[in-house]
């Protein structure tokens, strides 16, 4: 399963966005955008509650409950203050029309079925609730770099060489992910019975200079390494 790694690495995966400053402003400037007035959130695969702890004390942004599989991740998430269930975003029970927004931030590339995932947070909702599913697209330049790496399996080799990030996300990481395309999650949403998509972009800078400026988020999908789609039940 693709979260294990989570358990061994908790803190290296903190310490990374915290070093990585301008990338993490960034893409939470990004989530922070499509929470906007979003009433009671879900947060499916919450990690260590970084992005959850960072929206509350700077957007008021108020997250009800988060799902997450390793236990090393729960455990610091739960240390924010956070109410955490540890469980996979397949195994576990979302509820019937107790939400108004279900959040899958950074975690759709690590879980094995997000359809069964998106059928239970469509579920989850309340009639004009949305799902907010932000990811690294396949087919972005930090979705293409990671691939490379991952088919090399190492950051230092000399294909990666004048062009990976400054700081790179750690390869045991790496290894557990498996990106789809923007094309694919739309559709994945559509199946299970949300309409009406919208999109929102940033990191567009290429990896290698990501981390020289903070972006604001923009509309669309065609040049940004991590896209939100926000998707609503009708």
């Amino acid at each position: 399963m693709g979260y294990q790694a989570f358990d061994q690495y908790a803190s290296e995966y903190d310490a990374w966005f915290l070093e990585n400053t301008n990338v993490l402003e960034t893409e939470l400037r990004l989530v922070a955008a499509c929470l906007q007035d979003s009433g009671r959130i879900l947060s499916i695969g919450c990690g260590s509650g970084l992005f959850e702890k960072l929206l509350e004390d700077r957007y008021g942004i108020r997250i009800a409950h988060g799902i997450e599989p390793a236990e090393g991740m729960a455990a610091i998430a739960r240390k924010r203050g956070f109410d955490v269930e540890i469980n996979t975003a397949e195994d576990a029970d979302y509820g019937e029309e107790c939400y108004d927004t279900v959040l899958f931030n950074g975690c759709p590339c690590y879980m094995q079925d997000l359809g069964l995932a998106l059928r239970k947070a469509h579920k989850a909702l309340r009639k004009g609730g949305k799902a907010v599913v932000i990811d690294v697209p396949k087919e972005s330049p930090y979705g293409l770099i990671y691939n490379l790496a991952l088919a090399v399996g190492s950051w230092d080799h000399p294909l990666l060489e004048g062009c990976k990030p400054k700081d790179p996300y750690p390869i045991e990481l790496v290894k557990q992910a498996a990106w789809r395309t923007t094309a694919e999650k739309s559709k994945a949403l559509e199946d299970n019975g949300f309409s009406d998509l919208i999109y929102k972009q940033t990191l567009t800078l290429d990896p290698h200079y990501s981390y020289t400026a903070v972006e604001d988020p923009i509309e669309g999908y065609d040049r940004g390494s991590y896209v939100a789609i926000c998707a609503f039940k009708k």
